[in-house]
């Protein structure tokens, strides 16, 4: 009872501070893609690359985390209070572990999928990491610091852990398979953990082989209802794959096996991987994700219902028996009306830190930049780029963000000090996947130039080229890409007075990135034979309508 008492004082507590939260900070509603329809909403809920999300109902407040891969800060969280509108409000780890081999680019490595769960007045998120094994983080308040990460099972190839903690007192860990590190995939493997939640206690059972009917099974998330055990599990792979629902009276099998989500007729290729999650008036839900390629893994959310003890998810156009994905819906039932927000894009620099919606691609570096009290514009220093690199793909110091909606123009204002240098500098805004193209203002010994930069097959080695070159009359200059459906056709240009842009170059077609979407964002490098110093001055960066 005690107990019972204290967990409703700890939920009623992150309610108010959540509310308070929401009260002092100025509520940020994108330009270019929300979700609420006013009555309805739309999918996606989320149009950015919230990639293999997890989400939780805390007493009246949602929260959502989602893979992070080698991008830091990582573990995104996000929070709601009507699971349509999403706010970024902190990150559960600042540096991906082991922090020294993440301080350089392992693109693809580092977080794969979360899971989140609240257990005993305490948040917990587990991930896997292929090459080290299986991780927790925990804390009591999720907008303030996260506890140092635990490694709960160390091994090669276990990824897509979830926590369950029973009934009885007992805990469990099921997770999935990397078959590039292991050598297998497509099997669940159980194992049982001790109470706290900080280690495995056993060498695991597998309770589910997906290899004849649902191959590439992974990512399970494990629920209790009516005395089944639920396995949620994605299957048939990230783009073109199926939601799978496995059900039994006992946690270690046999369990029956149904398809909950498919495709279907709708045009959301690969429905699955995501959250049950139910709403304080009883109603259920599912989030999945949708791979849009350079877009990355964008969020729905589905109406859910129970039939017969299994869920039923979407609706079931064709009778068959398996939901499909709908495209607007009304919003879920969760007593009264909350105003729009959603995840912050445009950056003006004018306050004391970076937006919560930058990352970098390795652990950070803190000379990379300086943001001073009073400051009203980001310097990011000109780090020399690793040696022996033809293109931007091991450079740890790029400042990017995802891609916020299908169509958007992202802009800025650049000013290049070169300091000593008489040549080698130069700063600018990337668009960066497998291809990578940039805007930059470089320095010569005859003055300042503006570059279009392009390299192809980044992750091969691929050679940056210059596709256009002119001669600037200083060293300031505004920047833009425009960006456009289909899957992400990028379009840059530039003005030295802020009012004429100038197009130049080819359209270019973002790529995703290694199990990411395309990112866009800024930096700012030197050669390796470029005198030291040099920096860059970014006035504001800005996500607008085309």
């Amino acid at each position: 009872m005690k107990r019972q008492i204290l967990n409703i004082i700890t939920i009623s507590l992150f309610s108010v501070a959540s509310t308070y939260l929401q009260a002092q900070e100025k509520s940020y509603v994108s330009e270019v893609w929300t979700s609420d329809q006013g009555k309805n909403y739309k999918n996606p809920v989320l149009y950015a690359d919230y990639s293999d999300p997890d989400a939780i109902r805390v007493g009246e407040d949602y929260y959502m985390t989602a893979s992070s891969f080698n991008e830091a800060p990582g573990l995104p969280i996000l929070h709601s209070k009507d699971m349509v509108n999403w706010k970024l409000v902190n990150y559960a780890i600042q540096d991906i572990v082991p922090a020294e081999h993440f301080s350089t680019p392992k693109r693809g490595d580092g977080v794969w999928a979360p899971s989140m769960r609240f257990h005993k007045g305490e948040f917990y998120i587990y991930w896997g990491d292929p090459d080290f094994g299986i991780y927790m983080v925990k804390t009591k308040d999720p907008l303030g610091q996260w506890e140092k990460p635990v490694l709960v099972m160390e091994g090669k190839g276990l990824i897509d852990s979830c926590p369950f903690w029973d009934e009885d007192g007992n805990a469990y860990l099921v997770h999935g398979w990397a078959g590039s590190r292991a050598g297998v995939k497509s099997i669940l493997t159980l194992n049982k953990m001790n109470p706290e939640g900080t280690k495995v206690l056993d060498k695991g059972v597998h309770v589910f082989d997906g290899h004849d009917a649902h191959p590439t099974v992974e990512g399970p998330k494990m629920y209790k209802r009516n005395g089944y055990y639920y396995i949620f599990a994605p299957a048939g792979g990230v783009a073109t794959g199926w939601q799978l629902v496995l059900r039994s009276k006992n946690i270690y099998g046999p369990y029956e096996e149904k398809v909950v989500l498919e495709q279907g007729s709708t045009k959301i290729n690969g429905p699955h991987q995501g959250a049950w999650v139910d709403t304080p008036s009883g109603e259920d839900w599912f989030y999945h994700f949708q791979d849009v390629d350079a877009d990355g893994r964008i969020v729905h959310l589905q109406p859910m219902k129970w039939e017969k003890d299994w869920p039923v998810i979407g609706i079931d156009n064709n009778k068959n028996g398996i939901g499909e994905p709908v495209l607007t819906y009304k919003k879920p039932n969760v007593g009264q009306t909350y105003p729009l927000i959603t995840p912050p894009e445009t950056d003006e620099f004018d306050g004391e830190k970076l937006g919560i919606q930058w990352q970098w691609s390795a652990n950070e570096n803190i000379v990379w930049s300086s943001k001073l009290p009073g400051q009203k514009f980001l310097r990011l220093f000109s780090i020399k780029v690793p040696e022996g690199e033809k293109n931007l793909w091991n450079v740890p110091n790029l400042l990017t963000q995802k891609f916020p909606a299908p169509n958007f123009a992202a802009s800025t204002k650049v000013k290049l000090t070169p300091e000593d240098a008489k040549e080698g500098k130069t700063a600018g805004l990337l668009v960066m996947g497998l291809d990578h193209e940039s805007i930059v203002i470089t320095n010569k010994p005859d003055g300042f130039y503006l570059q279009l930069r392009r390299a192809e097959k980044a992750d091969k080695g691929g050679e940056e080229k210059v596709l256009f070159e002119t001669k600037l009359k200083g060293n300031e200059a505004y920047l833009k890409v425009n960006v456009n459906e289909p899957n992400g056709l990028c379009q840059f240009s530039y003005s030295e007075n802020g009012k004429n842009f100038t197009k130049i170059g080819d359209v270019f077609q973002a790529k995703p990135g290694k199990w990411i979407g395309a990112k866009v964002g800024l930096y700012s490098v030197s050669t390796t034979k470029a005198s030291r110093g040099g920096y860059a001055d970014f006035d504001w960066f800005r996500i607008t309508k085309n």
